[in-house]
């Protein structure tokens, strides 16, 4: 076979390798671009909707009301002084050690030492007739602790003759919180319906009648005011005049301060009273306001100004701090003057009625 057939032969051959060749490249480019079958989806559910929690948690709170301070959560500086005492329960017998651990509670809580003395022979006696009961020592000094405290008090009197006013008359020495127990006064007799006016009778210092007239304007009720330095009772006659012509029922008197122990304070305040008693007013209720912090100095104010006025109740105040409050005791022993009021914080809403039973439970409760 001649070279010439030969290279033919291979040329043949190399182009049929070259064509099955590019038949297969393209045989596998169709199968790599042809679409992949995919499974069938299963249907989806769409996932539920689900709503923002409501904050009703929070707009509870925003609008629940801050309840009042209690004795029990306010008179702590008093209620540890009982420690020791309330470690007694149980026991029915009084003793020297017994007897030391309760003169010093009662003292140091600001009792006064004749009162102290009285409660705890009271706490002996029953000892030695062995009728303590069960709780023990702190049981029977609860019971000798109401019994001088007495019961409740009534609610501020406004019942005066036909055609009055009736006055509710504030004293005290400076400083102890005459005007602002006023305001709130004025602001919780708003709250009840009740129209009543002020009496800026505090002439000698116009930051007391500006802070009245403050009280008056957030409370929304009538306010009368004089210069510095005039008459103050001219100030509650005024005022009477005005309630009556407005048809106001009520009204509450501010007066000076300054030293309690200064005739011509005392003899002031004699005259206001007297004004305040005449046609149209009628005074129903006149207030000492008292400081609880300042311990027994408190007796000695209380005395003077019950002698010069005629005083029908205590309002103490300041008795969230660190006030003892045992004057509370010594007031009502030593003078006869019900506590009626008590200062327990700083918002209008916290000046309350008095009441024995929480007062003692803060001291000798569990």
């Amino acid at each position: 076979m001649s070279a010439v057939v030969v290279w033919l032969l291979i040329a043949i051959g190399v182009i049929v390798v070259a064509g099955a060749a590019t038949m297969l490249v393209r045989a596998g480019r169709a199968r790599s671009i042809e679409p992949r079958q995919r499974p069938p989806l299963e249907p989806s559910t769409p996932p539920p909707l689900v709503a923002p929690p409501l904050e009703v948690e929070a707009a509870a709170v925003a609008v629940e009301a801050v309840a009042a301070p209690t004795l029990s959560t306010q008179l702590t500086a008093a209620r540890s002084l009982f420690d020791r005492v309330r470690a007694l329960r149980g026991r029915s017998s009084v003793g020297a050690a017994e007897r030391d651990e309760i003169e010093e509670a009662l003292l140091r809580a600001d009792v006064g030492t004749s009162t102290a003395t009285a409660v705890l022979e009271a706490v002996s006696a029953a000892a030695a007739a062995m009728t303590m009961g069960p709780d023990g020592v702190p049981g029977a000094l609860r019971r000798e602790l109401l019994e001088l405290l007495g019961p409740p008090t009534a609610p501020l009197s406004t019942k005066v003759d036909a055609d009055r006013v009736a006055v509710w008359l504030f004293v005290g020495v400076n400083g102890v919180g005459k005007t602002t127990t006023i305001g709130k006064l004025a602001a919780a007799e708003a709250a009840k319906g009740n129209k009543v006016l002020l009496a800026a009778a505090d002439t000698f210092r116009a930051a007391a009648a500006d802070q009245l007239q403050a009280w008056a304007a957030r409370v929304g009720c009538d306010v009368v005011r004089a210069d510095e330095g005039a008459d103050p009772g001219a100030v509650v006659h005024d005022a009477l005049h005005r309630a009556a012509s407005r048809g106001i029922p009520l009204v509450l008197a501010d007066t000076a301060g300054r030293l309690h122990n200064k005739a011509n304070l005392i003899e002031e305040l004699k005259k206001i009273r007297r004004v305040a008693d005449r046609a149209p007013g009628q005074v129903t209720e006149v207030l000492l306001v008292l400081d609880a912090t300042t311990g027994q100095n408190a007796i000695s104010q209380a005395r003077e100004f019950s002698d010069a006025v005629g005083v029908t109740g205590i309002v103490l105040t300041k008795l969230d701090g660190t006030a003892r409050g045992g004057v509370v005791l010594a007031v009502q022993r030593e003078l006869g003057l019900p506590v009626r009021l008590v200062g327990v914080g700083e918002r209008a809403e916290d000046l309350v009625a008095f009441d024995p039973e929480d007062f003692v439970e803060a001291l000798l409760g569990d």
